[in-house]
């Protein structure tokens, strides 16, 4: 099997990615608590796109070469839109659970360590292409500049079956999250090296 080819996302390719996201996403536990029905989860495109597209503007998108996969990355001094990302969240999701999906994000923001470090908020494969090691790839492309520029990196794992990929790439749980009826989160680490 051949290697999949890694680049990075430009602003031209913000559509692209972001419905890579959406694709990716499709039966992610979490993402899916959210919008559980299928007509409100295909609007989560602005979610993604405030969650991690600052990634894009920042040159740290990373992407297969056809958009296979992507790995939207903020690193040191870039942040989530959370402003749009509260917005979309109070304004689609139900709202019985909205108290909760909030509560799940400061959850996340009290376990995101306070330091200088690359964030990975969003990683997908469209799911026609999983099991190519396009993850992999993606998660290898940007820990070698992590490594490079000497910094630690972050995520929460929204799905338990994906713990045993960052693992592999040197992450360690810190953590769980979960709040009412919400699926697991798993906050996870990995020191500067």
């Amino acid at each position: 099997m051949d290697q999949p080819v890694i680049g990075v996302a430009g602003s031209k390719d913000r559509d692209r990615v972001i419905a890579t996201m959406v694709m990716g996403f499709s039966s992610d536990p979490l993402t899916r608590w959210f919008w559980p029905e299928a007509s409100g989860y295909l609007q989560s495109g602005a979610a993604f796109d405030a969650f991690g597209g600052n990634a894009i503007t920042a040159g740290t998108a990373f992407v297969t070469a056809g958009f296979e996969g992507a790995a939207l990355w903020l690193p040191p001094g870039t942040d989530p839109d959370e402003v749009r990302m509260t917005e979309f969240i109070e304004s689609t999701v139900s709202p019985k659970i909205v108290s909760d999906v909030l509560a799940v994000f400061e959850k996340m923001d009290e376990y995101h360590p306070d330091e200088e470090l690359w964030y990975l908020p969003l990683i997908a494969v469209d799911p026609a292409h999983q099991g190519k090691g396009i993850g992999s790839a993606l998660m290898k492309e940007a820990l070698r500049r992590c490594d490079d520029e000497g910094f630690p990196a972050y995520l929460e794992s929204s799905n338990l079956r994906n713990v045993s990929l960052y693992e592999r790439h040197g992450f360690e749980a810190i953590g769980q999250i979960q709040v009412g009826n919400s699926p697991l989160v798993t906050p996870m680490y990995r020191a500067a090296r």
